[in-house]
């Protein structure tokens, strides 16, 4: 889920230069030392610069450091599997995604339990999924292309940025409810998945819409569908799965978990600053730039849309046999 690197800069530059903001943090009181801000992705991709603009908000706000940390690794697991074992005491934030709830069954065993030792926290931002081909393959809706899977069973690559990725499972649930024999790829990430689909080693992939997007726009590669439920005024003339598979959807939600046992004042106090962040206009125009929606949720709310999503996937794991590879 890599966004260009000169893409990248520039909005990493804008969330630097974010205007100051009114500090609230008193003298005692939470929180009265730096925070670390756990993200199981590598740097430079979509949901690092989402997690370093708000961190950038959240330390100004809060008046100490948010320092993001990288943990890439086991589909997101590392990340998790470290904050959950930190000190509940709201130094150490963790960047939940829809991958979290993936990983409740596509692992037979874990050493931990998601809902159970993952506290919400806040929404934060919904960054879609785009389906495309190369543009050899003679495709340019959702409906030819299942046509031409359909001809074609078993000899179609279909790639995604990682087994056992919500883009791994967005596969497999399309699959399903289309009827067509799709063969995955996996990739380490989107850049080489797209490098690949350029270069025609495979015929089609579910990418993240921000890393794909400049090969949309230059026509290195066909966008078919969006993944989500609605349009992006990003590609407003881009239709969605749903609009030819009915029900259809593939959300790529990210918030802000914390710790069990993490205080509720703690809680309350970062869910009221998030909340804060995503109304803010400079925060909306640089989650607007890379194609998110802001996400602004209760605790109980974020809460339910993760069981939400946990127990969609599942059925899903279940039906394709879907395994992490």
């Amino acid at each position: 889920m890599l966004l260009p690197r000169r893409k990248f800069l520039h909005l990493a530059g804008g969330a630097a230069t974010l205007p100051a903001l009114t500090r609230i943090a008193k003298a005692q009181g939470y929180p009265t030392r730096p925070l670390r801000f756990v993200i199981g992705y590598p740097p430079g991709g979509a949901i690092d610069f989402v997690a370093r603009l708000i961190g950038h908000w959240l330390s100004a706000r809060l008046g100490q450091p948010v320092v993001v940390e990288n943990k890439p690794g086991a589909s997101t697991n590392l990340a998790v599997q470290a904050v959950v074992a930190a000190p509940p005491d709201g130094y150490t934030l963790l960047l939940a995604v829809a991958t979290n709830a993936i990983n409740a069954t596509l692992y037979e065993t874990l050493p931990f339990d998601f809902l159970r030792d993952i506290v919400p926290v806040a929404g934060l931002v919904e960054l879609p999924l785009v389906m495309e081909v190369n543009p050899a393959v003679p495709a340019r809706t959702v409906a030819e292309f299942i046509a031409y899977a359909k001809a074609n069973p078993g000899r179609i690559n279909m790639a995604s940025f990682g087994g056992g990725t919500i883009a791994h499972l967005a596969i497999e649930q399309f699959k399903t409810m289309s009827g067509t024999d799709l063969v995955h790829v996996p990739y380490r990430g989107g850049a080489a998945l797209v490098t690949d689909l350029i270069a025609g080693q495979v015929q089609g992939a579910v990418d993240a819409l921000p890393n794909s997007l400049p090969h949309i726009r230059s026509g290195a590669v066909r966008a078919l569908a969006l993944l989500t439920n609605r349009r992006t005024h990003v590609l407003p003339d881009l239709p969605t799965v749903a609009e030819t598979i009915p029900g259809y959807e593939v959300r790529t939600w990210s918030g802000i978990g914390v710790p069990r046992a993490t205080p509720p004042e703690v809680i309350a106090t970062l869910n009221r600053e998030i909340n804060a962040g995503l109304a803010d206009a400079s925060v909306q125009a640089r989650l607007v730039e890379v194609g998110g929606t802001p996400i602004v949720l209760s605790p109980a709310a974020f809460g339910k849309l993760i069981a939400d999503d946990t127990e969609k996937w599942a059925k899903v794991v279940k039906l394709s046999g879907a395994k992490p590879e």
